[in-house]
C-alpha cells in the first residue's frame, strides 16, 4: 500500500501509470472537427474515483481536480456511453484469466442487499430489513466479482429482481448457465423463467440444526462482494437520485477495484 501511495502521489484512489495504460484505449477519442477538449481525462477519472471513495458531494470536490461542473458533465457522458460498465467488464475478464479461469464465467451466485436511499426519486420499504430505500439485486461469479446489478425500490421481492437479471445477463455473459441462490429465490415464477431461458437455479439452504451465523458453501461468496462495495463510502448508502447514476457509481468503484488488482498483481 505504501508503494501504491507513492505512485498515486495524492490520493489512494488516483489512477497509477499502470492502470492508466490499461484504461486509456477505452476512452472516447476527441472529435476530428471543432475545438479540441482541453480537459485531462485522467484527472477527470481521478475525480470520479475520489468521489466514490470519499462520499463527498459534487460541490465539495477539491479544486485541483478542476470545476465540479466539468467533472460531473463528463461523468454523465461516460455513464450514458456505459463506459464505466465496459471498464469493469474488461477488468473482470482480465482478472479471471490471471486467476487461471476462463474469461467468461459459467456459474455464479445471486442475492440482494437493501440500503437506505435518502434522496431517491422512488423508494420502497423492505419489511424484512426494516429499511426505506433501494434494493441491489446482484449476480456475482464464484469468486465474488460483480457480473450484473439490478436496482429497484426496496419493496421489490428478491424473486422479481432476479427475473430481471435473468433477462439481461445472457447478453453480457453468454456462457453463464448455473446460478446459486438462497431459499428466498425458490419461487415458481423465477424457476419457470430460469427453465425457459435455459438457466439452472440451485437453491442452497441452511441446515435446520444450525444456530447463529453459518457459512453456507458457494452462497456466501456474495457477502464478499457486498464487503468490497462498502469500502467505497458512497456505496454504504445510495445517495443518488437516479438509478442510472447509482449503477454508474457502483461500476466506478468495482471497476477500480478490479483494475488495481490486474495492474498490480
Amino acid at each position: 500500500m505504501a508503494e501504491l501511495g507513492r505512485k498515486t502521489k495524492r490520493y489512494p484512489s488516483d489512477l497509477t501509470d499502470e492502470e492508466w495504460a490499461r484504461i486509456e484505449p477505452l476512452l472516447p477519442k476527441p472529435s476530428r472537427r471543432g475545438r479540441k477538449p482541453d480537459v485531462d481525462l485522467r484527472e477527470v477519472l481521478n475525480a470520479m474515483r475520489y468521489m466514490a471513495r470519499s462520499a463527498g458531494g459534487w460541490r465539495m470536490l477539491p479544486v485541483h481536480f478542476g470545476p465540479w461542473q466539468t467533472v460531473y458533465w463528463w461523468f454523465r457522458r461516460f455513464a450514458r456511453r456505459l463506459l464505466f460498465r465496459t471498464i469493469h467488464d474488461v477488468a473482470l475478464m482480465l482478472d479471471r484469466e490471471a486467476a487461471g479461469r476462463e474469461a467468461s464465467p459459467t456459474g455464479g451466485v445471486i442475492d440482494s442487499q437493501t440500503v437506505k436511499a435518502p434522496y431517491a426519486e422512488v423508494r420502497g420499504y423492505d419489511g424484512g430489513k426494516k429499511i426505506v430505500g433501494r434494493k441491489r439485486h446482484v449476480a456475482v461469479d464464484t469468486d465474488g466479482r460483480l457480473l450484473m446489478i439490478n436496482l429497484t425500490p426496496a419493496d421489490v421481492s428478491d424473486s422479481a429482481g432476479a427475473q430481471a437479471i435473468l433477462d439481461a445477463i445472457r447478453k453480457r455473459w453468454p456462457w453463464l448457465k448455473h446460478l446459486v441462490a438462497d431459499a428466498g429465490y425458490d419461487r415458481t415464477k423465477l424457476m419457470d423463467k430460469a427453465a425457459f431461458l435455459d438457466f439452472v437455479v440451485e437453491i442452497v439452504r441452511r441446515s435446520d440444526k444450525s444456530v447463529g451465523f453459518e457459512v453456507v458453501p458457494r452462497r456466501w461468496v456474495v457477502e464478499r462482494t457486498f464487503g468490497w462495495m462498502i469500502r467505497w463510502r458512497r456505496l454504504v448508502r445510495d445517495y443518488e437520485k437516479r438509478l442510472d447514476v447509482s449503477e454508474a457509481m457502483i461500476h466506478v468503484a468495482m471497476g477500480a477495484l478490479l483494475l488495481r488488482r490486474v495492474a498490480h498483481r
